[in-house]
């Protein structure tokens, strides 16, 4: 036995024992992939010693290959052990580091709720819908011609002091009403025709108990053949009664440059009367400016504001709270 031979056993049992004790103490997946490169790849500690089997004889160099072979396998065997291990320690890591306790006390977060005014808006859409009406939307910011000038009201007709409007730069505005939605929606269809159309609309106004800019409206319209002034109180009386219950329900003349002849409506609540929509049959030149023929078709309108209809349903004392975000406000509906 030659002194290269006893050499390189002594040095593949070193290089065994270091890579046994490097790869047992290793804890992580990271540096055990280090040490498989170190020891086992092409340029590993093992590749440097299997060089020096040039220099052995023929009858030496089969027992360098099979203890080369063990040691090989040894490393091979305590890398794969040590990554099962280091695998199994970070899945436990990972399960406990994610554990649940089921008996504690979940985060509150409150239920949602319909605010009152989307609710009401919801309740009256409802019952047009059941009398057939088909829900019609429509641009928040108009033109002058949409919101005055199609609806018969003349560039000096006094009834534009009606509308306190608020104009914008470019020469729009912001529609002051959803009788906007009428006009465009007879624009594009051919009667016979039902809508209800709900919407924000925009008034320079003081902001009080029971005023304020910006607020929310539902106008109905119907246009066909034959339809008269009793259609018009059926169908109001209909949604009315449906809102408020069997209450008493009264029409009074008034003036609309858009409707004629034109009422008010009130109902009795609380022993009060109280005025809740506007209403009339549509003005002929109203229904020249979309191109249909006023000998033929006659129509109806109707319109209220929303925030008041909620205020009075759920007794609300002041239209600022409705724009509040207030939780102790909202929690009650």
């Amino acid at each position: 036995m030659t002194n290269q031979l006893i050499d390189l056993e002594a040095q593949l049992e070193a290089l065994q024992q270091e890579a046994k004790s490097a790869i047992a103490a290793t804890d992580t997946l990271e540096r055990l992939e280090e040490l498989r490169v170190v020891y086992l790849g092409k340029k590993g500690q093992l590749s440097v010693l299997l060089r020096g089997m040039g220099q052995l004889s023929a009858e030496e160099r089969p027992r360098i290959g099979a203890l080369v072979n063990t040691v090989k396998e040894v490393l091979q065997t305590g890398l794969e052990q040590q990554r099962q291990n280091l695998q199994l320690r970070q899945i436990q890591t990972q399960l406990d580091a994610e554990t649940l306790d089921v008996t504690m006390p979940a985060v509150y977060r409150p239920i949602g709720r319909r605010h009152p005014l989307n609710s009401t808006i919801d309740r009256a859409l409802d019952i047009f819908v059941g009398l057939g009406y088909t829900v019609a939307q429509g641009p928040e910011m108009e033109t002058d011609y949409y919101n005055f000038e199609a609806l018969n009201f003349l560039p000096d007709h006094p009834a534009r002091d009606m509308q306190d409007t608020l104009y914008l730069s470019d020469g729009n505005l912001l529609r002051t009403h959803t009788s906007t939605v009428q006009i465009r929606y007879m624009e594009d269809n051919e009667p016979p025709i039902r809508i209800a159309a709900p919407g924000r609309v925009y008034r320079r106004d003081t902001v009080d108990a029971t005023h304020s800019a910006v607020f929310h409206q539902i106008e109905i319209l119907a246009v066909d053949e034959e339809l008269t002034f009793t259609d018009l109180k059926g169908t109001v009386k209909v949604f009315l009664q449906e809102l408020f219950g069997d209450v008493p329900i009264r029409f009074r003349a008034s003036y609309f440059p858009f409707t004629e002849p034109s009422a008010e409506v009130d109902v009795q609540w609380n022993g009060r009367w109280l005025e809740v929509m506007g209403c009339g049959m549509v003005d002929p030149n109203v229904l020249v400016a979309v191109g249909y023929d006023p000998e033929i078709y006659t129509g109806f309108a109707a319109g209220f504001g929303v925030e008041r209809l909620a205020m009075v349903l759920h007794q609300i004392d002041d239209i600022r709270r409705l724009y509040s975000s207030d939780l102790r406000f909202l929690q009650q509906f």
